[in-house]
């Protein structure tokens, strides 16, 4: 398992920006995260400093560049899950890896992914989760079933193995996206992967069954949700962060509630723009740096 002192999930602008400002002030600092949507063909002209317009691959490229230079590690992994390991330290699981850090930066957006199932809603909370560390427990030995396509929902399918056995993965008639590792993981567990999908949620007291788009029904005791890629809600439910809705409360240094996990960027649900982002991602990385500065200089963890 490899060790950081600042461990920032998302490349987008208060990503960078926040790993520009922790790497410069000689924090130990990796970016885990992939090109965010910006880094596409936006075309961006009210940035401060650029009076001709830029794209938004060409500032995010920039940022990268800067943010090496003073030395911070970035790589293309998306991240899984954290939890909360031991001595205030967070366990991070990504596709290729496993990382402790004294701080986390989310910088990850706010989207998440919808299954597509009409009365999704009313069971919510009664059989249906989107947090297998919060959730797993109230599900012990019963037949479960993750929604997704990834390995995401490959990882929460393996984490399930915690409190049972019955287990299948559905991705609501998407291609399967879950890398060689974790199939051959999944393979092993006995986990069985279907491209069927669930259209409708079955049951008078809670879930009971779930019912296919051919009409079949299967007898089902929970639903977990893991489309797509994990988001910044779905790290906030496994460690208890405080929400507003989709987005994540902050103070006005973009600390969490939880000491060590701040935010910036459009998961905190701000004036979403780049320049706002930016900013964040500097008063995160300021309020980051005091914390590991003061909690790991007792370790090793801190150059």
């Amino acid at each position: 398992m490899q060790k950081t002192s600042l461990l920032i999930i998302g490349q987008g602008p208060a990503g960078l920006s926040a790993a520009i400002y922790a790497a410069r002030a000689g924090v130990q600092t990796l970016v885990l995260g992939c090109a965010p949507k910006v880094a596409g063909d936006y075309e961006i002209d009210n940035y401060f400093g650029f009076p001709e317009t830029i794209s938004g691959k060409e500032l995010i490229d920039r940022g990268t560049k800067q943010a090496q230079r003073f030395g911070a590690e970035i790589r293309c992994e998306r991240v899984l899950s954290i939890h909360q390991g031991e001595q205030d330290r967070y366990h991070v699981r990504s596709e290729h890896g496993e990382y402790e850090a004294c701080a986390i930066i989310l910088s990850t957006g706010v989207a998440r992914v919808r299954p597509g199932i009409g009365n999704l809603q009313e069971y919510e909370g009664r059989g249906v989760s989107y947090c297998v560390s919060c959730d797993g427990f109230f599900h012990r030995g019963k037949k479960v079933m993750v929604l997704g396509e990834g390995n995401f929902a490959a990882n929460q399918a393996l984490e399930l193995l915690h409190y049972t056995r019955e287990i299948r993965i559905c991705t609501q008639g998407k291609s399967v996206d879950i890398a060689l590792e974790f199939q051959e993981k999944l393979k092993q567990a006995g986990i069985p992967v279907a491209e069927s999908k669930v259209v409708s949620l079955l049951g008078t007291e809670g879930l009971s069954a779930v019912q296919y788009s051919d009409g079949t029904e299967e007898p089902m005791d929970g639903l977990f949700i893991a489309m797509g890629q994990a988001s910044t809600s779905d790290f906030a439910a496994s460690l208890g962060l405080v929400m507003r809705k989709q987005f994540v409360e902050v103070d006005a240094q973009q600390q969490t509630n939880l000491p060590g996990i701040f935010a910036a960027g459009d998961c905190v649900g701000r004036f979403l723009q780049i320049s706002v982002a930016v900013g964040e991602g500097a008063l995160a990385a300021r309020a980051a740096i005091e914390y590991v500065k003061k909690l790991c200089a007792k370790t090793s963890d801190n150059p």
